[in-house]
């Protein structure tokens, strides 16, 4: 039996994926879709791409575009979530400081370098007129570590999906002070060469099946039942966050749209330089307009 392994962050974003692969459409042609869920988020995402260890990953479209400018040899085959995603940008319930006017010297806790909470810092640090120069950064892996820094009381900023993480604010454990949305679409369906090689043809029925069953569910007037008790977060807090939540459902992406965030990744001064959008993408999967 052979395996297509696909990775993502444990969050309600992938929901429709989990729901394919449960289904195990390829099993009669030999083919085992396995899900592997990664904590740490984009950037060990773009690392296991890299090395291998998965054929297929969901990852946040500025912490892939940024790698791939780097190297990475993977290509996007789609959009997964086509509408930006809001950052709550948290501190520890315990600290004194309750606005971000008071942490413009307060270090970051990212999940790792590459990551989207190191890459949003900067987009935070420039609306805020902050020295990009002098940003700090303290790695913690995952929400579960963020949950142990917040034991301590000192001022320490943390980005993260801001429906990930209500129930911690509404228990007392986080502070949220802010958000931040991403201005581009936020997620992107990645594939490693190798697959693309041997498996291209089932990656692009696998894709329409996730795009096909995203477009049913978002129609479903229980979806956000199921999403409230799947994910453990309140179902008023699920319905907003559905209000601002678009799955992609076609092969379409503007190319502009990878343009522009090659161009804010570049005046942050995170990458070095910019790539053709022909290479950022997979034209056998892609309609780019």
């Amino acid at each position: 039996m052979q395996k297509i392994r696909i990775t993502g962050v444990p969050e309600h974003f992938n929901y429709p994926w989990l729901q394919v692969i449960a289904q195990q459409p390829f099993l009669d042609e030999g083919i085992e879709l396995v899900w592997q869920e990664e904590s740490k988020g984009s950037g060990a995402m773009n690392k296991a791409l890299r090395e291998g260890s998965t054929d297929l990953a969901l990852v946040l479209t500025e912490s892939f575009i940024k790698d791939r400018t780097e190297g990475n040899p993977s290509r996007i085959i789609g959009l997964h979530i086509s509408s930006p995603l809001n950052w709550g940008i948290h501190l520890s319930a315990k600290s004194k400081e309750n606005a971000l006017s008071e942490l413009n010297e307060a270090p970051f806790l990212i999940s790792r370098y590459g990551s989207g909470s190191h890459l949003m810092a900067f987009l935070l640090a420039k609306q805020e007129g902050w020295n990009t120069n002098k940003l700090q950064f303290e790695v913690i892996d995952n929400l579960e570590g963020a949950k142990k820094a917040f034991e301590n009381k000192e001022a320490k900023m943390f980005l993260w999906e801001k429906y990930t993480t209500k129930p911690l604010v509404d228990a007392g454990q986080f502070k949220r002070v802010g958000e931040i949305p991403t201005p581009w679409p936020c997620f992107v369906i990645v594939a490693t060469e190798q697959i693309l090689e041997t498996h291209a043809e089932v990656l692009v029925r696998l894709r329409d099946m996730v795009y096909a069953f995203a477009d049913k569910m978002t129609q479903d007037k229980d979806f956000p039942s199921t999403i409230s008790k799947t994910y453990g977060i309140q179902q008023e807090d699920v319905k907003a966050w559905l209000k601002q939540t678009k799955w992609s459902t076609d092969n379409k992406i503007e190319k502009s749209t990878l343009e522009d965030t090659m161009d804010v990744l570049l005046n942050l001064g995170l990458a070095e330089k910019k790539i053709k959008v022909i290479k950022l993408v997979d034209l056998k999967f892609i309609d780019l307009s």
